[in-house]
């Protein structure tokens, strides 16, 4: 071996790092030396040269919007999706073997992905994608990357995928996919090497009429576009259609950055028409003023409503004359994405903010901020879950028993899926649509969803939630009956 250096044995290879210039590759054949540059984020080519940079986004924003579904604290998230399914399966009288069906995956995809780090040595990942259904059409579904993703979660993601889509009548199935690793532990080449071989190694799995991944947790745009071109690479020729939440120079939609935010606006004002109640005499409060409180908050004081109290990580603000949302998303721009110091507002706890005496509260935030603990004190006579899980099982019964009505986060949430549908659709056809068009149809099919669910619910005397359920799965039970069983 040359150099005199040390390294790491693989094969009858070795990687080597010289001191000097980089890393080397000895084989009993050749050797060859990658520059530092060549190891460096985007660097198909040296990063030093000025014609041949590649310049990409920043691999570690929070995306725009991504397609998350319900968690919960349970040591089995799995077996939490199941026990909601089976509330609405009693509902239905669910014939037993159509209920094993539609509980278990269709299949499980478990990959092994080496990456090459920047140190020279290679190390394993462990990757999952779950296609929970494909019934009603192609699988959908996030992917997520994080150090405790584990296969049940990843189960249980993929089967409220699968209800998710079935409640907004968007003709795809259910999926998702994670990766175990801590992103921020891993610098932008290794993220990309990352990405480019999980993908490689699902190649057979993706597809715009097989399996379509979008953006979760730590995941993002910049990730999406990776996936994009190692699977165009593969095929040999350019398939935007095979992910979305991809930047709109890529293919990706206008209007994806207020997606979720805007279908929380849409149902709300659906329920209160339904209940009676004007937005010009409301009162709103927002927990969390993130991409999805603070989106709904503006949209909903432009209908009108009056929103007294916001929150985010640096607490919450409250004003019972209302505050000026605009404003504060503008300060919140030039304040490192922080409201804290925001002059215009009373501060106040998030625990009291949930409890105001307000018409409708928007639980933007995080899972499990309204329990049992809280619920009796709830005062809002709507409670729209704009994040996911924030309600547990024992508050659903409580806030019943007051009369509140909760828009679950498997309807609330639910544009995001929805404006990644209609990405999906602009990518086949090669035709995008404008802003207005996208908000417009997202209006339409959100108002279509909550009126059938609110209609399940009636008539079968029973929540929102369990109507939810009811709705989708008699819907997926359905195609599985006219379809049957493939010998």
């Amino acid at each position: 071996m040359r150099l005199g250096v040390t390294g790491l044995s693989y094969g009858s290879s070795t990687f080597v790092r010289n001191g000097i210039d980089g890393f080397g590759y000895v084989s009993n054949e050749s050797f060859y030396q990658l520059p530092n540059s060549a190891l460096a984020f985007g660097s198909a080519f040296p990063a030093r040269d000025p014609i041949f940079a590649m310049q990409f986004n920043d691999p570690y924003k929070k995306a725009v919007y991504h397609e998350p579904a319900p968690l919960s604290n349970e040591d089995n998230p799995f077996e939490a999706m199941v026990e909601r399914f089976d509330g609405a399966a009693k509902i239905l009288d669910l014939n037993p073997g159509f209920y094993e069906y539609l509980v278990t995956p269709a299949r499980i995809h478990i990959t092994a992905i080496p990456v090459m780090m920047d140190t020279g040595l290679i190390k394993m990942f462990e990757g999952y994608r779950v296609i929970h259904s494909d019934i009603l059409g192609p699988s959908k579904g996030g992917i997520r990357y994080a150090p405790d993703v584990n296969l049940n979660e990843v189960k249980a993601l993929a089967a409220w995928m699968t209800w998710k889509c079935a409640i907004v009548n968007v003709p795809f199935g259910g999926a998702k996919g994670g990766v175990v690793c801590n992103p921020k532990d891993l610098s932008p080449g290794e993220l990309e090497r990352l990405t480019r071989r999980y993908t490689a190694n699902l190649a057979d799995v993706f597809g715009p009429d097989k399996d379509i991944p979008a953006p979760d947790m730590n995941t993002n745009e910049q990730i999406m576009a990776w996936i994009l071109d190692t699977y165009s690479m593969r095929i040999k020729r350019t398939e935007p259609a095979v992910v979305t939440g991809k930047p709109i120079l890529l293919g990706g939609s206008e209007g994806r950055r207020e997606a979720t935010g805007r279908g929380v606006m849409t149902v709300t004002l659906a329920a209160m028409e339904r209940l009676g109640m004007r937005a010009s005499t409301s009162t709103v409060s927002v927990q969390g003023f993130g991409n999805v409180g603070s989106v709904a908050a503006d949209l909903l004081s432009q209908q009108g409503c009056t929103i007294v109290a916001v929150s985010d990580v640096s607490g919450g603000y409250y004003n019972k004359k209302g505050l000026d949302i605009h404003a504060m998303i503008e300060y919140s721009k030039t304040h490192g994405n922080s409201l804290e110091g925001y002059p215009d507002a009373d501060p106040i706890s998030n625990e009291d903010l949930l409890t105001l005496d307000v018409d409708v509260l928007a639980p933007c935030a995080k899972e499990d901020q309204i329990s049992s603990r809280n619920a009796e004190k709830i005062k809002a006579k709507i409670i729209v879950e704009g994040a996911n899980g924030p309600t547990t099982a024992k508050a659903d019964a409580m806030l019943k028993a007051n009369g509140c009505a909760v828009i679950p986060d498997i309807l609330a949430n639910a544009g995001g899926v929805t404006v990644s549908y209609f990405e999906w659709v602009q990518d086949r056809q090669g035709y995008f649509w404008t802003l207005d068009r996208v908000n417009r149809r997202l209006d339409r099919m959100m108002r279509s969803a909550f009126d059938s669910v609110y209609d399940k619910a009636q008539e079968h005397d029973t929540t929102l939630r369990i109507g939810a359920y009811v709705l989708a799965i008699k819907k997926v039970a359905d195609a599985l009956r006219l379809r049957g069983i493939y010998a």
